[in-house]
């Protein structure tokens, strides 16, 4: 059988067409096209997302790694043997790369359009943690700045319908003795001497507050600053569907300025430092369903830039629709901030699931007068929530820098509607500015059921209560 094997052989063998990557669905347009159609009721927009975002269709050619010499005995270096395969993949006009059963250690992944790699149910593909296999450096965010760092362990620029499919596993074998240090925290292997991420990072934000170009913030050997799992750049159509993420460097899933994103059945289960689990940044069109996310940090956060970089690329977040997903452990289940320099508009999330002692707050939305920037239109419905640790909802103008800075956020429009909190510190924590209040904040039937401390509302206008109750007692109603 040769590198480009048989449809019927690689069906047989990998299930590919119950996976669902082969599923129907016209490609969205592109072009003018994504100035789509608004709807009045909000939930109908949320709907036209759901049917607008649709699978990448992907030809029926199937690469078996092995057959570009990967091997699956978790020590040898298939790096050469991915890239081959994924050549050979786009150059024929695209399909899918196969990952058989075994544990096939690499080094960073780049995709190319046309090009799903499929990890079959019994694959793990372990990214080695040699830092020099993430080179040379690409264009990459940190934390919301632009710059030129370690490649991400799977990561495409520029490509369209690209897809990262199937039952298997990535891992990128993070641990307290490899990447998770850099953050320069004892409590993930830090000790005093070794290297750190923190002198680059202030660096780098200086770079950005000064205007310096992108393609001088030149960073990778020597910087120390993680790379993220799995990024999208640029790219249009992707579909991440169905493996289980484990071990991350810091932000697992994180698509920048993309466009028409499907994140379907995906598992994240990372604990070490800012470990997010999916991060969409200054994208638009972004499908996050039936997920579920057990993670060291946010589970989702919503991001566009952060501070000046942020403005000056200026491109937001919106139609982001999140659904039918479960959230366990992390600071925030859905979150938007605290990079949204860009703003981010039009979210809409529903039937969630989230219970942890190790999940802070449910719905977490943060930022401060450094960040500046907008969040607006937030829809959140049929949310269960069993136990957080502190507020069921939190809005944070008083994140890191808080007040005083000159770019005061704009957050208003967040309605959250059929919500049950079984347990948490305290239902609200809302805080604006005095010379910048958060606007329009409309709950409707929502059972706090039991909370142990009063609520914190400080420089809210238009709060809007209907059928909410704490510990029992229904809150009076107020005027909308």
């Amino acid at each position: 059988m040769g590198a480009g094997s048989s449809r019927r052989e690689f069906l047989r063998r990998t299930g590919l067409l119950t996976g669902g990557v082969l599923a129907a669905g016209g490609l969205v347009s592109t072009g003018d096209a994504w100035a789509a159609p608004v709807a009045t009721d909000p939930w109908q927009q949320a709907d036209l997302i759901a049917a607008r975002v649709r699978p990448p269709r992907f030809a029926h050619r199937y690469f078996d790694v092995t057959h570009f010499g990967a091997v699956g005995d978790g020590t040898t270096d298939c790096t050469a043997a991915f890239r081959a395969a994924i050549r050979a993949c786009a150059h024929s006009g695209g399909g899918h790369v196969v990952v058989p059963a075994g544990r096939f250690a690499t080094g960073a992944i780049h995709l190319l359009s046309g090009v799903d790699l499929h990890i079959t149910q019994d694959a793990t593909i372990a990214f080695v943690t040699d830092p020099r296999a993430y080179l040379p450096v690409v264009l990459t965010r940190f934390e919301g700045t632009e710059l030129h760092n370690y490649s991400p362990m799977i990561y495409a620029y520029g490509q369209h319908e690209i897809g990262i499919t199937g039952r298997g596993t990535v891992d990128a074998q993070s641990d307290n003795a490899h990447w998770w240090p850099w953050c320069g925290s004892a409590k993930y292997g830090w000790q005093p001497g070794q290297p750190r991420q923190t002198e680059a990072r202030d660096r780098l934000r200086a770079m950005a507050e000064q205007g310096v170009p992108v393609e001088q913030r030149v960073f990778g050997e020597g910087g120390y600053l993680r790379p993220n799992f799995i990024q999208p750049y640029r790219c249009r159509n992707v579909l991440i569907e169905g493996i289980t993420v484990v071990n991350s460097p810091m932000w697992e899933i994180h698509p920048v300025l993309s466009e028409n994103v499907l994140v379907r059945g995906v598992t994240v289960r990372s604990h070490g430092p800012n470990n997010d689990g999916c991060d969409p940044e200054s994208s638009r069109d972004v499908v996050i369903r039936g997920c579920t996310f057990d993670t060291g940090d946010d589970c989702i956060a919503i991001k566009s830039g952060r501070n000046a970089d942020g403005r000056r690329v200026n491109v937001p977040s919106e139609r982001i629709l999140i659904e039918n997903c479960e959230f366990r452990a992390g600071h925030g289940g859905v979150t938007v901030g605290s990079e949204m320099s860009g703003g981010v508009r039009d979210v809409f999330a529903r039937d969630l699931h989230l219970s942890s002692p190790d999940l802070n707050t449910a719905l977490r939305f943060k930022t401060n007068s450094v960040r500046g920037g907008f969040i607006e239109n937030v829809h959140a419905r049929d949310i269960t929530v069993g136990t957080v640790a502190s507020s069921a909802i939190e809005i944070d103008f008083n994140y890191e820098e808080g007040p005083g800075h000159g770019f005061n956020p704009l957050v208003r429009g967040i309605d959250v509607r059929d919500m049950t909190v079984d347990t948490a510190q305290r239902a609200l924590s809302l805080r604006g500015y005095a010379d910048d209040p958060v606007q329009d904040v409309r709950l409707t039937r929502v059972n706090f059921k039991r909370v142990g401390q009063p609520d914190i509302v400080e420089h809210v206008t238009g709060l809007v209560l209907r059928e909410v109750f704490e510990n029992g007692q229904r809150l009076p109603d107020t005027a909308s």
